[in-house]
């Protein structure tokens, strides 16, 4: 029997008939609906069926929660979020930030399947059958992509970046540069900008000679940032002298929303966004949270961040 079938019959006590059923269509088993960004616009995510997510859920827990992750990945992983991956940057002075183009789309089934090949870890029958519960099947596209909403892309998207992470981190550790990465959110900081600049080069040539997965740097969000201004890193300012906050006027602005969510004037979908930059402020400075359910009242701060998403 196959091991992954194995596997999974063992974990959720289904019939093998019913496991095999399951992974010739979970590709095509999402939902997709589209959530505002921060930045404007929406971002689309692709949510599994239930039934797709419980088999993601056994191979992410038996399976890729064992595969090695590169120090400097700060997403998805316990002990680590966001306030972590501002952390390592606090006190090390000018900032360059870059990113990547369509992160999790850009890695494919077949990037798992080499994987896996390279390493061992499944024959091409067990591979091919652990694609298809990971990957999603959009309608017109003939591959199969990782989706933003499915459980197991956070972790998968770890372990395929090692090789990059690896690249990377070496050659900013050789120009004492700090590297960090959260999803596609690249963070390098340093003494002087003119150190930081060739990491720019690096990581071009980087995702070139990488072959899987295939990423695209988004040049657009190219930025370096000195001491002498705001410097953000994942959302979470740097002060000087290394404190960490979301900075006074994003507080100013979230608080404003809630003021507007409590008086009833936001709409479904304001509400939802509002509700993420609540989840994401919890983590990034607990502290505005509470002085935020002090003033509006702990209970009005609970409705917001357990709003409903719009259908």
């Amino acid at each position: 029997m196959s091991r992954v079938v194995s596997l999974i019959a063992v974990e959720t006590g289904l019939p093998t008939d019913d496991i095999h059923r399951l992974i010739r269509s979970a590709p095509r088993r999402y939902k997709v609906f589209h959530i505002p960004k921060r930045s404007g616009g929406t971002r689309e995510i692709a949510q599994p069926a239930r039934e797709v997510k419980l088999l993601q859920r056994v191979l992410v827990t038996h399976v890729l929660s064992s595969l090695p992750v590169h120090d400097a990945a700060m997403a998805y992983r316990t002990g680590r979020s966001i306030l972590t991956n501002a952390t390592c940057h606090a006190g090390h002075g000018p900032i360059l930030k870059m990113d990547f183009k369509d992160f999790f789309p850009s890695i494919r089934a077949e990037d798992w399947m080499v994987f896996c090949r390279n390493a061992q870890l499944f024959d091409e029958s067990d591979a091919e059958l652990s694609a298809q519960i990971l990957f999603r099947k959009a309608k017109h596209e003939h591959v199969l992509k990782l989706s933003i909403g499915a459980p197991s892309s956070p972790v998968l998207s770890n372990v395929l970046l090692v090789p990059f992470d690896v690249m990377v981190a070496a050659e900013a550790s050789k120009r004492g540069i700090k590297y960090t990465r959260y999803a596609d959110d690249l963070t390098f900081s340093g003494q002087r900008i003119g150190m930081l600049k060739d990491m720019i080069d690096v990581v071009r040539l980087t995702t070139k000679q990488i072959r899987r997965p295939k990423l695209t740097i988004n040049s657009e969000k190219t930025t370096f940032v000195t001491a002498k201004h705001c410097r953000v890193v994942t959302g979470v300012t740097l002060a000087n002298d290394g404190a960490l906050s979301l900075g006074r006027d994003r507080k100013r602005m979230l608080s404003a929303r809630v003021h507007h969510a409590v008086l009833g004037k936001l709409n479904p979908d304001e509400l939802l966004r509002l509700s993420g930059d609540l989840a994401f402020a919890n983590v990034a400075e607990p502290s505005f949270i509470d002085r935020l359910s002090n003033k509006y009242g702990s209970e009005a701060i609970q409705t917001i961040r357990h709003a409903p998403r719009s259908s």
